[in-house]
């Protein structure tokens, strides 16, 4: 079984539970980021997207999509799970905001190169996809001088991950060489690299590193991934990190 098959199958299990949520994330009028939900008017992570055709890796039920539609710009999404995308046809209709949803895989997309000015993954592609795949992937995609921008577990907290999940305090894993991370409790496959690698990755494809931007949670925050990551954990070291990287023109 291929990976992006191991992973359909798990996410078709967690469906129903992102089923459940998406009313809430669809209804949402604020950009949002992550598991600890902090602002976009806070990062200052898109700028102005009005009028940008983008293409969303990994969408999920479709929430961010929506998000930008409200914001004027013209989304994709792509998603490998059939029951995630019914879920984001039924928002469509529920909230009235419609966009292309395409079942694919985001190693090997169906769509024209350099049809976008900006490739997106919020979770989705930027852990479930190997970064050697999907990001050339995202290249090609991508017009000279759009921007590829992805939300991933940090590198810290794969670092520290049990085998279970649930953040620690000790380093459980090697750093050098790190890659591909199966999950026995789900059966997923993630992947992850250390930050030079990330940056070698980027650049041998025509990126350019603009930012890096890793995420505390906030006093008082709250989860409902706090069996993977507490609040206290997260406000001392960073749990997720987000990758601005702009192709060259």
């Amino acid at each position: 079984m291929s990976d992006a098959e191991r992973n359909r199958a798990a996410w078709t299990v967690f469906a129903p539970d992102y089923a459940s949520w998406a009313p809430d994330k669809w209804a949402r009028q604020e950009i949002d980021w992550g598991i600890w939900h902090i602002q976009e008017s806070d990062l200052h992570i898109l700028g102005d997207v009005s009028g940008l055709d983008v293409v969303d890796l990994g969408c999920g039920t479709g929430y961010f999509s929506a998000w930008l539609v409200r914001r004027g710009a013209r989304p994709v999404g792509v998603d490998v799970t059939p029951a995630q995308l019914s879920t984001a046809r039924a928002m469509q209709q529920r909230f009235g905001l419609h966009f292309p949803l395409v079942e694919a895989n985001a190693e090997h997309v169906p769509l024209a190169d350099q049809r976008f000015d900006m490739a997106l993954s919020e979770y989705g592609a930027s852990i479930w996809c190997d970064p050697y795949l999907w990001i050339p992937e995202a290249a090609r995609l991508l017009r000279p001088g759009g921007r590829l921008i992805f939300l991933r577990t940090s590198t810290i907290l794969m670092l520290t991950l049990g085998e279970v999940g649930g953040s620690g305090t000790e380093l459980r894993r090697d750093y050098f060489g790190m890659h591909r991370f199966d999950w026995p409790d789900t059966g997923e496959a993630e992947f992850g690299l250390g930050y030079g690698d990330w940056i070698r990755l980027l650049r041998s494809n025509g990126f350019e590193v603009e930012r890096l931007v890793e995420l505390q949670a906030p006093p008082g925050a709250t989860t409902r991934f706090d069996d993977h990551v507490t609040p206290e954990w997260a406000h001392k070291w960073a749990s997720e990190e987000i990758w601005v990287a702009r192709k060259s023109k």
